[in-house]
């Protein structure tokens, strides 16, 4: 648990947070009690990170192949 924490997966930029040089995002689905339409929020490195923030991150990599895996906040990362 304290590795998984200790790993940070954004850096901050003038144009806001993007994906760091280890090129991995990890982090959890949570509920969001200010959306109406039950719609998810992620948080990644502790922050909660907007739809369209994340689209902002990833869309760097337009052409690339990612994999989008979940796990169980108890398995090992």
């Amino acid at each position: 648990m304290r590795r998984a924490l200790a790993l940070t997966h954004l850096e901050d930029t003038d144009l806001g947070a993007q994906v760091n040089d280890r090129l991995i995002l990890r982090g959890t689905v949570d509920s969001d009690p200010d959306e109406d339409h039950g719609a998810p929020m992620v948080v990644i490195d502790g922050r909660e990170i907007s739809w369209d923030e994340l689209g902002r991150m990833v869309a760097t990599f337009e052409g690339w192949q990612f994999k989008l895996e979940f796990r169980d906040r108890s398995d090992e990362v």
